[in-house]
């Protein structure tokens, strides 16, 4: 008997690509699945394309910038989680961010803020002996600001400074906590940019890193993202102020 068929795993932001492909590895792994998204339709085409099926994974309703809702969502949950994944994400180009506050306060409010949210009332419920892992997808942007996406960088660094703590907090109840630290992914968020296809990832390689977690903080998926990942929290400010 698979050791994971009485466990549950809740994704919030499960729309995402790489969330997409979380759903079908935890699936695989034996976990029943809560997949929690604004756009649940997509989903309920993802699942049943993918013939995951409704016993494995069901379908849930959540908005990450609502934050008045996010305590009855939790309440209202069928089961109580043992692994929680936050992937909820939103970008918008740095220049729209610096001279329209809306989408900045947009990926304020989905990045961080969200998470801050819905992860502190998760961590907080005591009543919940199930809960052995809470997951935050972040991403290298904010490892150091840079001239081309600081903004977003900043929701990254925030919510990453988040997770260090939370892991601290949770730690004398044996819950760990993981930030996936994550370079660029062929993924709709990242549609249209001009990157640089060698470093490129595809999200069920992601996923696999999500979904196989150790004991680690932070999570840096793919050799190169880890070489640049050091690099950057090395690099002298005056070297890092010529970066792009």
């Amino acid at each position: 008997m698979n050791q994971n068929t009485n466990k549950t795993v809740l994704i919030l932001g499960a729309n995402s690509d790489v969330a997409k492909q979380c759903i079908k590895q935890y699936v695989e792994k034996g976990f029943a699945v809560i997949a929690a998204s604004r756009n649940t339709t997509s989903l309920d085409d993802f699942i049943h394309s993918n013939n995951l099926g409704s016993s494995k994974v069901s379908v849930l309703y959540f908005d990450a910038a609502n934050f008045d809702s996010h305590q009855k969502f939790y309440s209202d949950l069928p089961m109580k989680p043992h692994i929680v994944v936050y992937a909820a994400g939103f970008l918008v180009n740095n220049q729209k961010a610096l001279t329209d506050f809306k989408g900045a306060k947009q990926m304020m409010e989905v990045n961080y803020m969200g998470g801050v949210s819905i992860l502190s009332i998760i961590a907080m419920d005591k009543g919940n002996k199930n809960l052995e892992r809470i997951i935050g997808l972040s991403s290298l942007s904010g490892v150091r600001g840079r001239k081309s996406n600081f903004v977003y960088g900043s929701t990254k660094a925030a919510f990453t400074q988040f997770l260090a703590g939370l892991r601290q907090e949770l730690a004398s109840r044996k819950i760990i906590v993981n930030a996936l630290v994550i370079g660029y992914i062929r993924t709709k968020i990242n549609e249209g940019l001009e990157l640089n296809e060698s470093l490129i990832m595809e999200p069920d390689y992601v996923a696999k890193y999500i979904v196989n977690a150790g004991n680690s903080f932070t999570i840096v998926p793919n050799f190169k993202w880890q070489i640049i990942y050091h690099i950057l929290r090395l690099l002298p400010e005056s070297l890092a102020a010529k970066l792009p």
